[in-house]
């Protein structure tokens, strides 16, 4: 006697739609342009000093880079040399921001997450999922959640076999 038995995976059949937002990560170099390589005596940045070394310097180097200009000294750095350098990336630069590599990773996937289109998961449960090989900001995972809430019934954290309930639209 034999007996056949079948199996179902409930998973799939739970409607529940994943979103991982490590699909998101931005490709490219990430590097940190740190101002406290110009400072004098590391306490002073010079202007004159300081505009040499922006015009001689070889920009073009951060091609196709995604930087971010930080200075991690304690010294008083006034805006525009930020801007100055600002100004001289961009033309080479795929991004440019001011802050740290955390900052960096921020601000990438806050605008490769502005170009996702939110009426695919209308009316869906969404898990977005939680673990992963790539690293994923917190604030990727908050800014995803602030997208969908207003267009998902349910937005649920982990995976699909162990969520963590997030948010659950509440029917009339």
């Amino acid at each position: 006697m034999e007996i056949q038995e079948n199996i179902v995976n409930k998973v799939a059949q739970s409607g529940l739609v994943t979103l991982d937002p490590a699909s998101f990560y931005p490709a490219g170099e990430r590097l940190v342009y740190d101002i406290k390589d110009n400072l004098y005596m590391g306490l002073i940045l010079r202007e004159k000093d300081f505009r040499e070394f922006v015009k001689a310097h070889d920009w073009a180097q951060y091609a196709g880079k995604n930087v971010a200009i930080t200075c991690t000294e304690d010294a008083i750095v006034p805006a525009w040399a930020y801007m100055l350098i600002a100004n001289k990336l961009s033309p080479y630069a795929k991004e440019v921001v001011f802050g740290d590599a955390a900052v960096l990773e921020t601000v990438l996937f806050e605008r490769a997450m502005a170009k996702l289109d939110v009426e695919q998961y209308r009316d869906q449960r969404v898990v977005i999922k939680g673990c992963g090989d790539t690293e994923v900001p917190v604030s990727a995972y908050v800014e995803l959640t602030r997208k969908l809430t207003p267009v998902a019934k349910s937005i649920m954290f982990g995976e699909p076999c162990s969520t963590v309930p997030i948010y659950k639209r509440k029917d009339p």
